[in-house]
């Protein structure tokens, strides 16, 4: 998942939706927030009856509900031929300053080949470690991300498909195709078509969300961005680079709970995203919005990371506004410690909390970085084995181990957590 870490974090704008340039949506907006505060409640309006849930298909092999239910079948992404993203507004609003530099110098071209080497190896063995431990492993298509394409709209070149939890989001027996909203992830898709057409063919339900245009409407393109001062600023009004003017989302901005599924407004997903998400979606799951102190939201997972049933890491950096609703609910909450990777580390698209980036293998199995000991031993301490991999080099491409995947089946059932 795209861990821009100023990016993969929370957003303020739960709270101050207040509308930017968008009166049209008020009334939705609205019960959207209204479903977040109902999160505990057994009353949810969006509340579905158990026996009202369509039945997944016998031997389908896609089926999963929650972040945590043993892992069969996942999808690893690749890290070959890796671009770097042109410097548009929507990549500058998500990286860090200090890296501006090098996308204005590289963009569309190859990542550091060397640098991209080391994280293929990184990948490779951590596939290999995923089959060892009972799990199967697909993989994307590799593609040439260097070539130029043109819409009616805009130009660029691609990225990569290294994050398949940005596209991809898998709810009970369908795989929903994510539109993103980086211009450079436009054609992303492409890398997946040919696993997911597989799983169509053997049962799954495929959906692909409405693709934006990503015209210049879609991104305010004054947006102000030049210190985390600005940033904190611009998140706690509910500013974003991403506007109102067509849907986007992509799919690392929800987090799965059963029933209840999570989701925050960021840089890369907006309202009009979510609504759909939210109609899409029900009446048989909830979609609640959660915000956080984030000063650059984009992906939920290294800012809120559900581990288990009850059971929450949440970034001590970027605190959840409505933590409360969890507590109240019965849910643990645990601070991870604070991540160990070194500060020349080069994390282009990521931040350091990559650490609490993890993979569920099961509620007593997690597949955590094989660096950061701290971490280790807290889920030691959880009664959780862990299954220690390095990813450094993977990690600066933008993501850990959940964004690095997408669980495709885990053994369980759809439960709801919060009645």
């Amino acid at each position: 998942m795209l861990r821009v870490r100023c990016l993969r974090g929370g957003s303020r704008g739960a709270e101050a939706a207040h509308y930017i340039g968008w009166r049209v949506f008020t009334g939705w907006v609205q019960r959207s927030l209204q479903s977040t505060q109902a999160a505990t409640a057994s009353q949810n309006t969006c509340a579905a009856d158990d026996k009202a849930s369509s039945p997944v298909p016998k031997d389908c092999p896609v089926c999963s509900y929650n972040e945590w239910d043993p892992l069969e079948e996942v999808i690893v992404g690749r890290a070959e031929n890796a671009c770097v993203p042109p410097f548009s507004v929507e990549v500058k609003a998500n990286t860090y300053e200090k890296y501006w530099g090098f996308y204005q110098k590289f963009g569309g071209q190859s990542f550091p080949k060397d640098h991209v080497k080391k994280a293929i190896a990184e990948i490779e063995e951590m596939c290999n470690i995923l089959k060892r431990e009972g799990v199967i492993v697909k993989r994307p298509d590799p593609i040439d991300w260097s070539v130029k394409y043109k819409t009616p709209d805009f130009e660029s070149t691609g990225m990569y498909a290294a994050m398949p939890r940005d596209i991809l989001l898998v709810v009970g027996n369908e795989i929903i195709e994510a539109p993103m909203a980086w211009r450079a992830r436009f054609f992303e898709y492409r890398a997946y078509r040919r696993i997911i057409k597989d799983y169509f063919n053997s049962g799954a339900k495929w959906t692909t969300a409405p693709k934006p245009t990503m015209a210049d409407e879609l991104y305010d393109q004054d947006y102000p961005i030049h210190s985390v001062e600005d940033r904190h600023k611009l998140a706690a009004q509910g500013k974003f680079v991403t506007t109102e003017f067509e849907p986007c989302f992509d799919a690392a901005d929800f987090i799965r709970a059963g029933r209840d599924i999570f989701v925050q407004r960021s840089q890369v997903t907006n309202y009009m995203g979510i609504e759909w998400m939210r109609r899409h979606l029900a009446p048989h799951y909830r979609v609640h919005i959660i915000s956080f102190k984030d000063p650059n939201p984009m992906h939920i997972d290294a800012t809120f990371n559900i581990i288990g049933p009850g059971l929450v890491l949440s970034n001590p950096d970027r605190p959840c506004h409505q933590i409360e609703l969890f507590k109240k609910a019965g849910w643990t909450v645990i601070r991870p410690p604070v991540p160990l990777i070194p500060d020349d580390h080069p994390l282009w698209m990521s931040s350091k909390w990559l650490s609490m980036n993890v993979l569920m293998l099961d509620e007593k199995r997690v597949m955590v970085d094989a660096n950061e000991t701290s971490i280790q031993k807290m889920f030691e301490n959880l009664g959780i084995s862990t299954i220690k991999v390095n990813i450094r080099h993977a990690n600066s491409l933008g993501g850990g181990f959940h964004c690095w995947t997408c669980d495709i089946r885990r053994r369980g059932t759809l439960q709801s957590y919060f009645d």
